[in-house]
């Protein structure tokens, strides 16, 4: 029985990353770096993921905003991505899909499932 359902998730796996995931995604993280020659560390921008394949979804949700002049409808913006790929929060993701490329922040922690995880995303603004 046990190996039936694991090998349903595998093909159910394999059918979502060969069929749904229309998108690139690359993940940069700021570490510290030490510059060899002047023997400084200063923080620095490196990419740990390129190019791998994901899936940016859009919802929009029913909350709105009310400020002083308007009230405004909010957007979910999820990130769906295979489940062993590891994403730290508050990593900058620059997502690639259908012909437009932007720049977003890992909010949290990921929801992480058998055949896929979901990560939050907003767009970055700046590095905290």
């Amino acid at each position: 029985m046990v190996s039936a359902l694991e090998a349903a998730r595998k093909a159910a796996r394999k059918a979502i990353e060969k069929t749904y995931y229309t998108g690139l995604c690359s993940v940069v993280e700021r570490r510290d770096v030490r510059d060899e020659q002047t023997k400084i560390t200063h923080k620095s921008e490196v990419t740990v993921i390129e190019n791998q394949p994901c899936k940016l979804s859009f919802e929009k949700l029913d909350a709105t905003a009310q400020t002083e002049t308007a009230a405004s409808l909010t957007q979910g913006t999820k990130l769906f991505l295979p489940p062993d790929v590891e994403i730290k929060a508050g990593s900058k993701i620059i997502v690639e899909q259908d012909g437009a490329k932007n720049a977003y922040s890992a909010s949290g922690v990921p929801a992480v499932y058998p055949t896929h995880q979901e990560i939050i995303l907003t767009l970055f603004e700046r590095w905290a």
